[in-house]
């Protein structure tokens, strides 16, 4: 399948697994996996060209069960999944892209989960610079994640390295600069 149409129906099959699996007709279980015949069939798909876009996929945003029977995105859910991310120690610091006009929200409350399940962060610049323009005039904050762990925030890493927290509060952030 040509490349551009394959990330299409990467981009369909994330709105699915994390956010409308309703819009094809599909049952997450309580762990947010789909049938892999389901979305086979929902996103007319051979399992080869599923196996593709889960290979490729650049941000490694799903995975399969075991037994290749069941697929997932890894996190990003706006909808109730149960992922059992592993509980980690930061690295000591992390980044969040975001947009510019987001800044007068975020130094009053902190960065917000919004209607996700956590708030991601990137451990590198150059990622939260590419989340960020997703959003409009990109910025990138820098976190004091060392901090935050010191005072018992807890952090979660997925399957893909995305660092995940419930809230970031405003005392924890800076604007980053590019190195």
């Amino acid at each position: 399948m040509a490349r551009n149409k394959l990330n299409k129906k990467s981009k369909f099959l994330s709105l699915i697994l994390r956010h409308k699996p309703d819009l094809v007709n599909i049952t997450l279980d309580k762990k947010g996996y789909a049938p892999v015949k389901d979305i086979l069939e929902s996103l007319s798909l051979t399992a080869l060209e599923l196996d593709e876009i889960v290979e490729t996929d650049e941000k490694g945003r799903y995975s399969y069960n075991d037994d290749k029977t069941k697929i997932r995105a890894n996190q990003g859910h706006s909808i109730d999944v149960e992922m059992d991310f592993k509980e980690d120690i930061p690295p000591d610091v992390l980044f969040h892209g975001t947009a510019t006009k987001s800044l007068d929200n975020i130094y009053k409350r902190g960065i917000m989960k919004m209607g996700r399940q956590y708030v991601h962060l990137s451990k590198d610049y150059d990622t939260a610079v590419k989340v960020g323009k997703r959003h409009g005039n990109p910025i990138v904050l820098k976190i004091d994640t060392k901090s935050m762990h010191n005072d018992g925030i807890l952090f979660y890493i997925s399957e893909n390295g995305i660092w995940l927290t419930e809230h970031v509060p405003p005392k924890y952030i800076t604007i980053a600069k590019a190195d």
